[in-house]
C-alpha cells in the first residue's frame, strides 16, 4: 500500500474565519480609502512618478487584463490628484479680422468664457439697437445738415463760376448728377441743339468745336475742385459716423471690455477687443437695418439680406472648452475616440451648393477638453478608429493639437476651409490596455516608447491576509453603496472573500478582479430581495454561485449526459492494464469546466519506439509534443543503462477528436505506458493530472480545481464508492479552491485527493505495488513494478533481435 495520504478537507479550499472580519455587517464599514492599503502598489508608484514629471514623453500605459476595474481604480486615484491641481482656463475661438481663415485661440480664466460670450454678445445686440436711434437723432441730423449745406454752397459757387466762364466764351454749360459737363454753343444768345449744330456751316462747326475743347480744359481745374469737395463731404460724413459710433461703443462696449481686460489679463484678448472695435467703426453700416422692399427679392438680394442679418456673426465668441463647472483638473475618459471626438472637428453649413464654415463651427475634442488634466483612452478603442492613433501620436510628438478640416467624402463639393490656431498641450495621456498590445506597440511603432515612457503594470491578485481582507471589505462597502444593495452580513462578506480566492484559484491569494465580485454581489442582493430578506447572508451568496453555475453550465451538462449514456467511455471503477483516467479543461465562452478522458497505451515487439498518435494525426500542439519527448527521456534515463530500448508502443487519447495541447497529461501517459510494459493494471477509480520531468518529478499544472471538480461530478452522478479520487501535483495544493460539496465528501471519506511529488508515488497509488529501486548491477528490486518493466523491455529487445532468425530455422 502507498504511504501517500489523501489531503484533509481543510486543505481543499480556503475558508475565512469570521473572527477576521471586525464588522457585524457591511453597514458598519466606513468608506475611507486612506485607511486601506493600496492593492496595486506597483501601478500606483508608476502613476505617482509620471504625475511629478512635466515632460511630454512621460505619458502612461496602464497594462493589465480585463475585469481588474482599471477605469474605476484609475479615476479613483486621479480624482484626489486632480482636486489639488488648478482648473485650466476656458478656451475660446474668435474671428481673425485680418485673416478670417485663421481663427484666433484665446484662453481666459475658468468660468469666464461663458460669461464673456454672453456679455459681449449682449453688448453687440445693444449697439445694434442703439445705433439707428443715434443716427436718427437731432444732434446727428443737424451736424449732417451743416456738412451738406457747406458742400451745397461750395458746389453752387463752383458751378456759377464755371457757368460764367462758359457764358463769356459763348457756351451754355450743363452739369449732370454724375458730374459730367456738356457744353452747348450760343448763337445770337440762343442755345443750339444737337440737330441745329449739325446743320450749321462746317467752318463754324469746326471753330465752335475747337473753342469748346479749349473751354473744357479750362473748366477741368474747377471740376477737380468740385470732386475734391465731394470727397471732403464723404470724409466728413464718415468721420461723423465714426464719431457717433465711437460714442456708442464707449458707452455700451467699453465697460464690458474694461471688465474682462482687468479680470483676464490677456494681451491676445485685448487685441481682439481692439480689432473688433475698429471693425465695427469701419463697417458700422453693416449693423444698421435696411429698409424692407415691397417687391419680391431675387436670390442674390435674399442672400445679401441674410448676410445683413448675420452682420453680428464676426463679433461672436465660440466657447471652445468650458470649465465653468470644473473643480480641479479635468479627467476625461473618451470611450469613442474617433478623429473628430479626439482631435476636434470643423463643422460646415450649406450655402449656394457649397459647404462653408467659420470660427463659430469649430468643435473641441477630448484632447482639448482634457488639456491641463488627464485623458484616459482604451487602447483597443483608439486603434480601431482609423486616423485617431496617428493623430494622437502627432499631437503628443509636436506638443500641440491641430484641428484639421477633413474633406473625406466631399471631393465633388466645393468647401471653404479654415486653419484654426493650434493648442499647446499640457496633459497626461493614459492608455489602458493589455500586456500583449503593449508589446505589439513597442515593436511596431517607434514613437510609442518615446511618448509613453511610464508603464503602470497591474497585478491580477494580492496576498490573502489582513491587508487583503481590509481591501476587500472596503471595496465591498463601496460596491454596496454605489449599487444601492442590501447590507451584507459577516458570513456573506466571508463568502465573497473566499470567492475572490476561487477566481484566482489560489488559497494564498485574492483576486483583484473586483468587477467579477461586483456581479456576484448584485445578483446576491437581488436573490435576497426576491426572498423578502433585509440582508444578504452567507447562504444567499452560496446560492448565488450555485445558480450562476447552473445558468452557464449547459455545455458541461450535455457532456455529462454523454458520459452517463456511455457514449464517452470513462471507467470510474475496477482496474485495467495500460489505461488511466486523465483530466483536461474545456472553455466555452467565459465558462470553464473539467472533463475526464481515457488515456491508453499498447506495447509490442518492434523498432518503432513510442509513437504519439495525437502527433501522428496532427492533433497535438508543440507543448504536448515536447512532453512526449520528455517522457521518452525518462524511459531512457531509467531503463537504458545496460541495454538499448527496443520496442514499439503507442499513446493516445481515446475518443479525442479535437486538438491536444499542454503537458498536464504527461504523468498519466507515462503511467499508462509503464502499466502496459509491466502488464500491471491501474486503478480506474482514480484520475491523474500532472506534468512529468525527465527525472520523474511531477510538476504543477493549470486548472487543477476545475479538473478535480469535473471528475468528482462524473463520479457523483455514478455514485461515490469511497475508492474514487484524483492524483495531483503536490505543488498545486495551494491552488485548490474546490467547491464546498467536494470538501464535504472528502470529510465523509467518499472521495480522496492525493498530492504527489514523483511518478513513483503516483504509480504506487494507481497499482498498489512498490516501484522498486535500481541495484548495483542495473536491475531493480525483485517483483517490483520497475523490475517487471525492465524484464519486459529485455524480452522485447530479445524478441526483436532473434524473432526472424528463429523463424528461418
Amino acid at each position: 500500500m502507498s504511504k501517500i495520504r489523501p489531503l484533509p478537507a481543510k486543505k481543499l479550499r480556503a475558508k475565512l474565519a469570521l473572527s477576521h472580519i471586525p464588522y457585524k455587517s457591511s453597514s458598519d464599514i466606513k468608506l475611507d480609502a486612506t485607511c486601506v492599503h493600496a492593492p496595486q502598489p506597483r501601478a500606483m508608484q508608476a502613476l505617482e512618478l509620471a504625475l511629478h514629471i512635466n515632460d511630454n514623453g512621460y505619458n502612461i500605459f496602464l497594462a493589465g487584463c480585463a475585469n481588474l476595474g482599471r477605469n474605476y481604480m484609475l479615476q479613483e486615484y486621479l480624482r484626489e490628484k486632480a482636486k489639488a491641481l488648478p482648473v485650466p482656463p476656458d478656451l475660446l475661438y474668435v474671428n481673425n479680422f485680418d485673416d478670417p481663415d485663421a481663427p484666433i485661440l484665446l484662453s481666459v480664466p475658468a468660468g469666464k468664457g461663458r460669461s464673456l460670450k454672453q456679455d459681449f454678445s449682449q453688448a453687440i445686440s445693444n449697439i445694434r439697437k442703439e445705433l439707428p436711434k443715434r443716427f436718427e437723432g437731432d444732434s446727428y441730423l443737424k451736424k449732417r445738415t451743416i456738412i451738406m449745406d457747406q458742400f451745397a454752397e461750395e458746389r453752387d459757387a463752383l458751378f456759377k463760376e464755371m457757368d460764367s466762364i462758359a457764358g463769356k466764351e459763348g457756351f451754355h454749360m450743363d452739369l449732370d448728377e454724375q458730374g459730367s459737363i456738356t457744353l452747348y454753343p450760343l448763337i445770337d444768345g440762343k442755345r443750339l441743339s444737337e440737330e441745329e449744330f449739325e446743320r450749321i456751316d462746317e467752318g463754324l462747326k469746326k471753330s465752335l468745336k475747337g473753342k469748346g475743347d479749349k473751354l473744357l480744359q479750362a473748366l477741368n481745374t474747377l471740376l477737380r475742385n468740385m470732386n475734391e469737395a465731394e470727397q471732403t463731404l464723404r470724409t466728413k460724413e464718415k468721420n461723423l459716423d465714426k464719431e457717433l459710433t465711437t460714442e456708442v461703443l464707449d458707452e455700451l462696449l467699453q465697460p464690458v471690455v474694461k471688465e474682462y481686460e482687468e479680470c483676464c489679463q490677456s494681451e491676445a484678448l485685448s487685441d481682439f477687443f481692439k480689432a473688433a472695435r475698429e471693425d465695427i467703426i469701419e463697417h458700422v453700416e453693416a449693423l444698421l437695418p435696411k429698409e424692407p422692399s415691397a417687391a419680391p427679392l431675387t436670390l442674390p438680394e435674399a442672400l445679401q439680406q441674410q448676410h445683413q442679418e448675420d452682420a453680428a456673426a464676426p463679433y461672436e465668441i465660440n466657447v471652445f472648452v468650458d470649465h465653468s463647472e470644473s473643480k480641479g483638473a479635468p479627467i476625461i475618459l473618451d470611450d469613442h475616440p474617433t478623429v473628430a471626438n479626439l482631435l476636434g472637428c470643423i463643422e460646415r453649413e450649406a450655402e449656394m451648393g457649397a459647404l462653408i464654415t467659420d470660427f463659430s463651427l469649430i468643435k473641441s475634442g477630448s484632447l482639448h477638453q482634457a488639456n491641463g488634466g488627464f485623458l484616459l483612452l482604451h487602447i483597443e478603442d483608439i486603434l480601431s478608429q482609423g486616423g485617431s492613433w496617428e493623430g494622437l501620436m502627432r499631437a503628443l510628438r509636436s506638443g500641440m493639437v491641430r484641428i484639421e478640416d477633413s474633406e473625406e467624402g466631399q471631393e465633388t463639393t466645393k468647401t471653404k476651409g479654415i486653419e484654426p490656431e493650434p493648442l499647446l498641450l499640457d496633459l497626461k495621456v493614459i492608455l489602458i490596455g493589455g500586456e500583449d498590445v503593449y508589446e505589439q506597440l513597442l515593436q511596431s511603432d517607434d514613437r510609442f516608447p518615446k511618448l509613453f515612457k511610464i508603464k503602470a503594470h497591474l497585478n491580477d491578485a494580492m496576498l490573502r491576509g489582513k491587508e487583503g481582507y481590509a481591501v476587500y471589505l472596503h471595496r465591498m462597502a463601496g460596491i454596496i453603496d454605489d449599487c444601492d444593495l442590501l447590507p451584507f452580513t459577516k458570513d456573506a462578506m466571508a463568502e465573497v472573500i473566499d470567492y475572490g480566492s476561487r477566481i484566482v484559484e489560489d488559497q494564498t491569494r485574492l483576486s483583484l478582479k473586483f468587477p467579477l465580485l461586483r456581479e456576484i454581489m448584485i445578483e446576491a442582493s437581488a436573490l435576497a430581495a426576491m426572498d423578502k430578506k433585509e440582508t444578504v447572508d452567507g447562504s444567499v451568496v452560496h446560492q448565488t454561485l450555485v445558480t450562476r453555475h447552473y445558468r452557464n453550465n449547459l455545455y458541461e451538462e450535455l457532456f455529462f449526459e454523454e458520459y452517463d449514456r456511455d457514449l464517452i467511455k470513462v471507467t470510474t471503477h475496477g482496474e485495467k492494464i495500460g489505461r488511466v483516467n486523465g483530466l483536461s479543461v474545456s472553455m466555452y465562452g467565459d465558462f470553464e469546466f473539467g472533463l475526464p478522458h481515457q488515456i491508453a497505451s499498447t506495447v509490442g515487439v518492434g523498432h518503432g519506439g513510442v509513437i504519439d498518435l495525437e502527433r501522428e494525426a496532427e492533433l497535438s500542439g508543440p507543448i504536448h509534443t515536447k512532453a512526449m519527448m520528455i517522457l521518452k527521456s525518462y524511459l531512457i534515463g531509467m531503463f537504458a543503462h545496460n541495454k538499448p530500448l527496443v520496442l514499439t508502443g503507442s499513446l493516445y487519447f481515446e475518443q479525442g477528436y479535437a486538438g491536444v495541447e499542454g503537458d498536464s497529461a504527461s504523468g498519466a501517459e507515462l503511467a499508462a505506458l509503464l502499466s502496459a510494459l509491466a502488464e500491471v493494471p491501474l486503478s480506474q477509480s482514480l484520475a491523474f493530472t500532472g506534468a512529468v520531468s525527465q527525472s520523474g518529478e511531477i510538476l504543477a499544472v493549470g486548472g487543477v480545481t476545475r479538473k478535480i471538480e469535473g471528475y468528482f461530478d462524473i463520479c457523483s452522478r455514478r455514485g461515490l464508492t469511497g475508492q474514487q479520487g484524483v492524483i495531483m501535483p503536490k505543488d498545486n495544493v495551494d491552488q485548490l479552491m474546490l467547491k464546498r460539496e467536494i470538501a464535504d465528501k472528502v470529510e465523509e471519506g467518499l472521495f480522496s485527493i492525493y498530492p504527489v511529488t514523483h511518478i513513483e508515488e503516483a504509480l504506487e497509488i494507481l497499482t498498489g505495488m512498490k516501484c522498486g529501486s535500481r541495484r548495483k548491477d542495473g536491475s531493480f528490486t525483485k517483483d517490483s513494478l520497475f523490475d517487471r518493466v525492465d524484464r519486459r523491455l529485455k524480452e522485447l529487445g530479445r524478441l526483436a533481435t532473434h524473432a526472424y532468425k528463429q523463424n528461418k530455422k
